[in-house]
């Protein structure tokens, strides 16, 4: 007998992640014995569990990204703020979350695409643009709401 895995799994872009979000993502995994794998190009420590896994993948630009994009599949749980790297996730049905908790939609992505793409012709012309805010209280509480409503729905 063959037995085919179904259950989604959770797949975090890790290097830039916040602690917090690490935090919910470890209890949401136990809470509901689903697998989420870190994905870094650095060690990672994660807590000793059969559904926490974390991949230390080699250095260069977008490896991380490009290790979630081979192994998500339709329907797993994606967390990541990079913009291209979401953009191709949607594109495979995963859904998408920022570490803010929003979700993106193809056209979210499209737009959040475009308006990075602006915002980096900006800076490569000399513009200060400034950086994202500082993640807070409510953008955690934003994300396990998020995190929550995802998982309710598999």
């Amino acid at each position: 007998m063959i037995v085919i895995e179904t259950k989604i799994k959770i797949w975090v872009d890790a290097d830039a992640s916040p602690r917090p979000v690490k935090e919910i993502l470890y209890r949401a995994s136990e809470r509901t014995q689903t697998v989420v794998t870190f994905v870094a190009n650095q060690p990672l420590e994660v807590p000793r569990s059969p559904f926490i896994n974390a991949v230390k993948v080699g250095s260069g630009f977008d490896v991380a990204d490009q290790y979630i994009v081979l192994h998500a599949r339709k329907g797993d749980i994606v967390v990541t703020q990079d913009i291209p790297l979401a953009a191709e996730l949607v594109a495979k049905e995963c859904l998408v979350l920022s570490p803010r908790g929003e979700k993106f939609s193809e056209e979210d992505v499209r737009q959040r695409l475009n308006m990075r793409d602006f915002m980096e012709s900006l800076r490569s012309s000399g513009v200060t643009t400034g950086g994202p805010d500082v993640f807070s209280d409510k953008d955690r509480m934003s994300f396990a709401n998020a995190l929550d409503r995802a998982l309710s729905q598999i």
